[in-house]
């Protein structure tokens, strides 16, 4: 069989992706490789968010190269995703050594394209797409994409130009993936999309988000999951939203809401919506209405145009509102935007200098938020094994056993979305622990923190 080895880079929206074409792989007859050398193909999903993203993707890819070939093209490499949306018709020319690109909307025909790179025939018919819902998922979280596309074109962003106007996928295949995801064991249900707060707005029948997490915590409901909500826009905090999100269980009460910036004018520039004030209210009205609300927003500093004032309101405001959570960005000129135009740059030095300022007041936040936590009893999902150091202890554990003989584990609690903020390291207590797997959940008692990381001992295994 065939066996291909899958490269993905950055965002969850584009592991999303390779789930899904590694599971139309899988249904074709191909296996999986971790060791790209052992591969009969190589397969690299790109971003192309940042000029930076775009550089790794390709030489990520130029290394790959170096690593499979052996003077000819025994083992081609693919090139997927953002990088062949934004670039296409270019990418052949400058980069030979790729067998063939796949834009982000051509992926679920993958399989003929890499069949067709090894010159063989396909080995098993297509499934219908409109009737299965393809994800190769093993974790206990998983992200479900909602969504794709944009059609708020921020002046600093390409997102529209790499994936399109928005789209909304159906409620349909949504809650088929949440089923199937559920019923093969995952615990948490992410909904992601470059815009999740207005899913449903192209379809017309009155359905929005806010119904959506209704359908979908009747999903997970049976099995005692998980729901959370990343990339809303403060805009779209309706009445019914904040509505489902305090009143559904499963549902929460954690919201990923980029701001970006706080300065009226300086949003302004960037074609968005809103004031520090308006701000304000927003989260004011989801801590207030929400109990034990935990907010991660996005910080962008450097844009053309803004005034060490407008950076001093930005940073006025973080620290008045005291996120949990706060990813920091040094704007970037992207090809094809408007902000890449614009007058009145920002030298690099004045950027990196507040950026580095916006990172350390964030971290100074996050940290302290993540401190609060110490002393709660919370569940926490069991997502890997923790190997020992090189002393044979585990972080955290200060019995000091030496040869690491109990196992200790990495998980996560409610206010922790997987991939981008804290874990916590349960602590190895007793040999019952070997009765912990991945994907439990545990009731963890919260003893210690450092940085964004937690150490929790277990009071009781659901």
């Amino acid at each position: 069989m065939p066996s291909v080895c899958y490269v993905t880079l950055g965002c969850a929206k584009n592991e999303v992706d390779t789930d899904r074409m590694r599971a139309l792989l899988r249904t074709s007859g191909y296996s999986d490789t971790t060791d790209a050398t052992k591969a009969d193909v190589v397969l690299v999903n790109t971003c192309s968010f940042l000029a930076s993203a775009t550089s790794e993707s390709i030489e990520t890819t130029l290394q790959l190269a170096e690593t499979v070939y052996s003077g000819v093209r025994e083992k081609p490499i693919i090139m997927c995703g953002c990088v062949p949306s934004r670039y296409g018709e270019a990418l052949p020319k400058a980069l030979p050594e790729v067998a063939a690109f796949v834009r982000a909307d051509e992926e679920d025909g993958i399989v003929d394209v890499v069949s067709s790179v090894l010159g063989i025939e396909q080995r098993s018919s297509m499934p219908d797409l409109s009737e299965l819902t393809l994800r190769t998922v093993e974790g206990p979280s998983a992200f479900v994409k909602i969504s794709d596309g944009c059609n708020r074109f921020c002046s600093f962003c390409a997102i529209p130009f790499i994936r399109g106007h928005y789209a909304s996928r159906t409620a349909v295949e949504i809650l088929a993936e949440v089923r199937m995801l559920m019923q093969g064991g995952v615990r948490e249900i992410i909904l992601i999309g470059q815009d999740t707060g207005v899913w449903g707005c192209d379809f017309g029948d009155g359905h929005d988000l806010a119904w959506l997490l209704h359908q979908v915590a009747a999903e997970v409901r049976p099995y005692h999951g998980w729901i959370r909500i990343l990339y809303l826009q403060p805009e779209g905090m309706s009445d019914d939203l904040i509505a489902a999100i305090r009143d559904l269980d499963e549902v929460l009460p954690y919201i990923d809401i980029p701001i970006q910036h706080c300065s009226e004018s300086v949003l302004k520039a960037m074609n968005r919506k809103g004031d520090a004030q308006q701000f304000r209210e927003v989260f004011a009205r989801l801590r207030n209405e929400i109990p034990h609300m935990v907010l991660r927003t996005t910080a962008l500093c450097g844009f053309p145009g803004e005034t060490d004032e407008d950076f001093d309101e930005l940073m006025d405001f973080l620290r008045e509102q005291e996120f949990d959570y706060t990813s920091v960005f040094s704007y970037s000129p992207e090809e094809g935007t408007r902000g890449a135009r614009m007058p009145n740059q920002i030298d690099e030095a004045t950027k990196l200098d507040r950026t580095q300022a916006l990172v350390d007041l964030a971290e100074q936040l996050g940290f302290a938020a993540t401190a609060k936590h110490v002393g709660e009893v919370v569940d926490v999902i069991v997502d890997a094994v923790e190997k020992p150091d090189e002393f044979g202890d585990f972080p955290g554990d200060t019995t000091n056993n030496g040869g690491g003989q109990a196992r200790g584990f990495i998980g996560h609690a409610w206010f922790q979305a997987p991939d981008c903020d804290g874990v916590v390291h349960i602590r190895p207590t007793s040999s019952a622990n070997t009765s912990i797997k991945v994907g439990d959940i545990v009731r963890c008692k919260l003893i210690d923190s450092f940085c964004y990381e937690l150490v929790g001992e277990i009071v009781t295994h659901a």
